[in-house]
Formats: structure tokens, C-alpha cells, sequence
């Protein structure tokens, strides 16, 4: 293990640890980092944070390091920070909107009242654990088959803009060629390992837990997930070889 990956470790531990019960950290949370009045400020920092440390492990994993030329951290950090407020904008939409369907025309009638409790523990204790259960899988279905493939397109895309102008961010700003890059997309391993893999193995289980969640810790849950996308992307670009 390098001093890189000490440093690299250390920070993931911070920034985490910045979310958890500690009494001195208690002004902060309540003021900035759970604060609904801030969602698009707090979502940008989260994902702009975590889900671009996650591209950089998926880097050290593939090439032996956090950062290389072209890489662009400062761009890659822009766009997870706006993709995280369309994230959060995505679980505010499925969460109620799956709520009302699931109710309607599925007729579990509690669907609405399950997801009004903080966690899965306080719906268990009022008897309706099951149904909070059924109404986050059911969240999270619906918002990866709807919302994850238009979502991880675009992330591809970005992604290649990003190395196609050299990493910097006036290279991010220029022109997007997206009809050009979209017909340069592996789409075998886009559809084949990206698609019908990680969606019903990994993204529909991970955000089944995540409606499980008191809505403070879904974002920054989701964000932490980008870790772990980091290093599936790693894995993605190793197969389109």
C-alpha cells in the first residue's frame, strides 16, 4: 500500500465521518449538511465529493494512480455535482410518485404512510415494516429501469467529453459533440455488463436500502455509492478492451 492510498483512505474516513451522530459536529448537520433548504447545495458538495473520489480509485485500480493528465478531476467533480441534484430530484420524484401508483392501482393501500416514517425501524415498530419494505423496492425498481439507463448514458458521454478535451475545465465548456460520441459508445458493454448487470444486481438492491434510510442519509448514501461506481466503471473499461 502506497502513501497515496493512505492519504486516499484517511480522506474517504473524514468526509463520512462528517455524517455520523457526533455531538460537536451537531451545529453543522443540522445547519448545512441536513438541511432540506439547501438540497441543491448540499447535493452538489456530496456527490461533487465522494462520487469523484470514487472515479479516482477506479483509476488507481486501473492504471496505479488517483490522478494522470486528461484525467480532469476539477471537471469530473463539476458534473457529479449536478448530477447529484438531478439525483436528488430523481428520489424525490419516485419516492412520492411510486408511493401514490403503488396505492392506486397495486393497492397496497399503507404504501404512502410506510414511507412517512424515518427508517425502516420506526415502520417495523408501527407494524408496517413490510410494506416500507416492498414500497422502497419498488422505489428503486422503477427509478433504475426509468431514470438509471438515461442517467449513466449521460455520465458516459461527460465522461468522454471530458477526456476528448484534455481534462480541463475550458475543454469541458466547449461544444458537446453528443451525437458523435453516442454513436462511438460501446454499446455492448454499455447494454450487456452496464445495463443487465449492474442495475438488477447492484443499483436495485443499493437503493432498495436506500428508501429503507431516513431521507437525511439517501443522498449522501447515494454519493458514497459512487465509490463503488468508480470501481465498476474501472471494471466496465477493463471489458470494453
Amino acid at each position: 500500500m502506497k502513501k497515496s492510498d493512505l492519504l486516499m483512505a484517511g480522506l474517504i474516513i473524514a468526509l463520512v465521518g462528517l455524517f455520523f451522530p457526533i455531538p460537536i459536529l451537531k451545529s453543522f448537520q443540522e445547519g448545512f449538511l441536513f438541511n432540506e433548504n439547501l438540497w441543491w447545495i448540499t447535493s452538489f458538495v456530496k456527490f461533487s465529493l465522494l462520487a469523484t473520489l470514487g472515479e479516482m480509485i477506479g483509476l488507481r485500480i486501473k492504471k496505479g494512480r488517483y490522478n494522470q493528465p486528461g484525467f480532469g478531476i476539477l471537471p469530473r467533480a463539476f458534473v457529479w455535482g449536478f448530477l447529484g441534484i438531478g439525483i436528488k430530484m430523481a428520489f424525490m420524484i419516485f419516492s412520492a410518485g411510486t408511493s401514490v401508483l403503488l396505492v392506486k392501482f397495486f393497492h397496497i393501500n399503507q404504501a404512502i404512510d410506510a414511507m412517512k416514517f424515518g427508517n425502516i425501524f420506526a415502520a417495523h415498530e408501527a407494524g408496517l415494516g413490510f410494506v416500507r419494505f416492498i414500497t422502497a423496492f419498488a422505489i428503486s425498481v422503477f427509478m433504475n429501469l426509468i431514470f438509471a439507463p438515461v442517467f449513466m448514458t449521460f455520465h458516459k458521454i461527460t465522461d468522454i467529453h471530458i477526456t476528448q478535451t484534455g481534462g480541463t475545465l475550458k475543454g469541458f465548456f466547449s461544444p458537446m459533440p453528443i451525437y458523435k460520441i453516442l454513436s462511438k459508445l460501446d454499446w455492448n458493454v454499455q447494454w450487456n455488463f452496464v445495463f443487465k448487470r449492474t442495475i438488477p444486481f447492484f443499483w436495485i438492491p443499493a437503493h432498495t436500502i436506500t428508501f429503507l434510510m431516513s431521507p437525511e442519509y439517501r443522498i449522501v448514501f447515494a454519493a458514497l455509492l459512487g465509490i463503488i461506481l468508480g470501481i465498476i466503471l474501472s471494471i466496465a473499461a477493463q471489458r470494453s478492451k
